[in-house]
């Protein structure tokens, strides 16, 4: 009994067959000669420019690559978590209990290709050593034995990082071409082809296994109509990607080069660089509204900011509609006063209160405040009162950093004006806040109407002093 595809196929069509009696390969088989013999007594015989697909696992039980295991359960896992972490060089990411790992020859796979199907109970299988290097050796073999020019495949089941479920991949190969490109290919539509290279040695290893099939005791089978791709062991042209190896992506092109914990490693030391710097004053934003879990969120964030005496003083106010007018105004008629009492007028006058108009025209306004009855310690003496409050302004301060930053880190821009500070009593008389609540200015949040560049690095020179 033989599966076929594409019987009816024209000759210039691609068939597809498997042959049945195949023995349960083990370690020292003379695996060449048994498929010579098999697959030329077979009606379909071999012919030049055949392709012979064979799973690796064929390989790993001739070649000895089978571990004996427990069958405890428990300690058969154990077995095999140590197997796949001596078989790794890299672990790229887990899933579930699975590990994602890089093996030695630089395929990404799950657990390493340390497999417990087809094989005994007793026993674990690991990848051939050098599967290039066999499929070599097969395809001499096979020729020296029967005559006939023949590429060969050897293949191992792969999940893909774009898509769900498994494809046979090729893992070794020898004697053909393992990608066709058509860079610079015209189709029939006249558009010329850009970075189109077609793994065709995957293509015949995932066609192989339609007709070998997981379950049926057919490890191997042949797949006719390609020969084209074959090429000679004297072919010796640079530009012809022939082992199964040319199709792994080096460090620098793969698109998942670094795994899960790396990225996200990577990701917290890239964001710890560039929190900061890119955290600047913005002054024109776009009509674009905020997305109030947004701005919630950024919040949530600043109130981690470090606080005296393990307590949570600061306080942020979302202020909008009526509210905002209402301080508005009031902080306005404030600062007018304060500059006429300075001795400003006419256009000066009206340049400087131009300057709220910011906190007016900007998307989001938010007016932080610490509340000194919020764990502050009252001491009988002035001095250490004073300092009380100014440890509780620091942290006030350090919790509007924190929003700062957060809102950068959101791609939101943000201004913080010290107007509110100069107008606490208004603050609080036009929001009905406690007396206690101290405003710590106001803060203009949307989104810039501008790109906006990081702060560039300033040495801290004499800013920054050591004492010994």
């Amino acid at each position: 009994m033989r599966r076929w595809a594409g019987e009816h196929a024209a000759p210039s069509d691609i068939r597809l067959w498997a042959p049945d009696g195949l023995p349960e390969f083990r370690p020292g088989d003379d695996l060449a000669r048994i498929l010579a013999g098999a697959l030329t007594d077979d009606p379909n015989g071999l012919i030049d420019g055949d392709v012979v697909v064979l799973t690796s696992k064929v390989l790993s039980k001739t070649e000895g690559r089978i571990v004996p295991a427990p069958t405890d359960p428990d300690e058969r896992d154990a077995l095999r978590r140590r197997l796949v972490d001596e078989e790794s060089v890299r672990v790229v990411a887990r899933v579930n209990r699975t590990l994602i790992t890089e093996n030695r020859l630089g395929i990404v796979q799950a657990a390493a290709g340390v497999d417990g199907s087809n094989v005994e109970s007793r026993e674990l299988a690991l990848l051939p050593e050098d599967p290039d290097g066999s499929a070599a050796a097969l395809a001499r073999d096979l020729r020296r034995l029967t005559g006939v020019r023949v590429g060969v495949v050897v293949t191992d089941t792969m999940g893909r990082a774009w898509r769900t479920g498994q494809t046979d991949v090729a893992i070794g190969a020898a004697g053909l071409r393992v990608s066709v490109g058509y860079d610079g290919a015209v189709d029939r539509q006249g558009n010329e082809l850009f970075v189109t290279d077609v793994a065709v040695a995957d293509e015949i290893a995932a066609a192989a296994d339609l007709v070998k099939g997981k379950l049926g005791a057919r490890p191997v089978a042949v797949v006719r109509g390609v020969g084209h791709l074959l090429v000679d062991d004297d072919d010796d042209r640079t530009d012809t990607p022939r082992r199964a190896r040319d199709l792994i992506r080096d460090s620098g092109s793969d698109l998942f080069r670094l795994g899960t914990a790396e990225a996200l490693a990577q990701g917290r030391e890239q964001g710890r660089r560039e929190a900061v710097p890119g955290r600047r004053s913005v002054r024109r934003f776009s009509d674009e509204p905020v997305p109030a879990e947004v701005l919630a969120d950024a919040v949530a964030d600043a109130l981690t900011a470090p606080a005296p005496h393990h307590s949570t003083p600061v306080r942020f106010v979302r202020v909008s509609g009526a509210a905002r007018h209402r301080l508005l105004d009031a902080l306005r008629a404030d600062w007018e006063a304060d500059l006429r009492a300075d001795g400003h007028s006419g256009d000066i006058l009206a340049r400087r209160l131009a300057r709220g108009d910011l906190l007016r025209t900007c998307p989001e306004l938010i007016v932080p405040f610490v509340d000194d009855s919020a764990g502050a310690h009252d001491y009988p003496d002035p001095r250490r009162n004073a300092c009380e409050e100014t440890m509780f302004t620091v942290a006030g301060g350090a919790a509007v950093q924190s929003l700062l930053i957060s809102l950068a880190a959101r791609g939101l821009g943000s201004c913080w004006v010290g107007s509110t500070i100069f107008a606490a009593d208004t603050t609080r008389r036009e929001l009905a806040l406690p007396a206690s609540w101290r405003p710590l200015g106001a803060v203009a949040v949307g989104v810039p109407a501008d790109p906006v560049a990081p702060r560039a690095p300033r040495p801290a020179g004499d800013d920054y002093l050591s004492v010994e």
